[in-house]
């Protein structure tokens, strides 16, 4: 896996040239559970494509989209995500996402794991994000800090 030498890794934020990239998120898995999505808002200053996906822990990352087409929810893989400039894209559930596939072992929650997005610019220069994905509960509310 390559790293970017633009990008910079906060947890749950990143940036790299003119994108930025919050709120990064998965659900906890439970044993023997293969796939999980992952969702985000992102946003470029100027006209730019999310056009690739990787994790470490899959052997396969994917961006997907996820909508009602004649009365049906229907997801599919597409290749890459407009980013128009000044726009805040929302990855979510029943939205667009990230799909990993053949999780190489259970998420729990409260962990973080790190997730490769790749941007490509106007004039087709490429650009590594890595940005760190926080796992929340099965549930997916966010994971209580602390005990009362």
């Amino acid at each position: 896996m390559l790293w970017g030498a633009f990008s910079f890794v906060f947890v749950g934020l990143a940036f790299a040239g003119d994108v930025t990239v919050r709120e990064v998120w998965t659900r906890a898995s439970v044993p023997g559970q293969k796939v999980a999505g992952v969702y985000f808002d992102i946003e470029s200053s100027a006209d730019a494509r999310l056009v690739g996906v990787q994790a470490a822990l899959s052997d396969a990352a994917e961006i997907h989209l996820m909508r009602m087409e004649d009365g049906v929810m229907r997801m599919r893989s597409v290749s890459e995500v407009e980013l128009p400039a000044g726009q805040t894209v929302r990855f979510k559930p029943g939205g667009y996402h990230v799909m990993l596939f053949d999780l190489r072992r259970p998420l729990q929650a409260g962990e973080q794991f790190p997730l490769e997005l790749l941007v490509e610019d106007a004039n087709g220069h490429r650009s590594q994000l890595a940005v760190s994905v926080g796992v929340r509960n099965l549930d997916g509310s966010e994971v209580r800090q602390g005990h009362h």
